[in-house]
């Protein structure tokens, strides 16, 4: 039995030690905000946060996250919209959308970490990939992002 803390929640799974926290979380537990896109942490559709920290969960194993506070895009909203997801709407970013909850999850943690990103910050940091080419209006929502979590 594997314990998993996800979203401010205890979740006892019987489950093997070695499967990849995107599965425990989509297929165990029901969490289907997170996207499974390429299986080897290259395009970070499957981003979560472990102890505050971005991570690819196609490649994390559950044994290596038992113990550790585990938030996805479902727990990233509080009593209202998180900053990154406020500035998302505003600035209409998702195109298919499929991405998303990833891109998200990365610049919450990027901006958990450093309020005032610049441009080189970003491209150095956010490394998720979107085929829909949303880029440049990924790079606006962060600013915006950054800019309401100082309200």
């Amino acid at each position: 039995m594997i314990v998993l803390s996800v979203n401010g929640q205890d979740h006892a799974l019987d489950i093997e030690p070695e499967m990849p926290l995107l599965w425990a979380l989509r297929d165990e537990i029901g969490l289907t905000g997170t996207k499974f896109g390429c299986g080897i942490a290259q395009c970070g559709a499957c981003t979560v946060h472990i102890d505050g920290v971005a991570t690819r969960s196609c490649s994390v194993a559950v044994s290596d996250v038992a113990g550790h506070k585990i938030t996805t895009i479902e727990g990233l909203k509080t009593d209202k919209l998180h900053a990154v997801q406020q500035a998302w709407i505003e600035h209409d970013v998702p195109q298919c959308g499929y991405c998303q909850s990833g891109q998200i999850m990365a610049v919450a943690a990027l901006l958990s970490s450093n309020p005032n990103p610049t441009d080189a910050d970003i491209d150095n940091e956010i490394t998720n990939i979107c085929r829909c080419g949303t880029y440049p209006r990924i790079r606006t929502a962060i600013h915006r992002a950054a800019e309401l979590m100082k309200i």
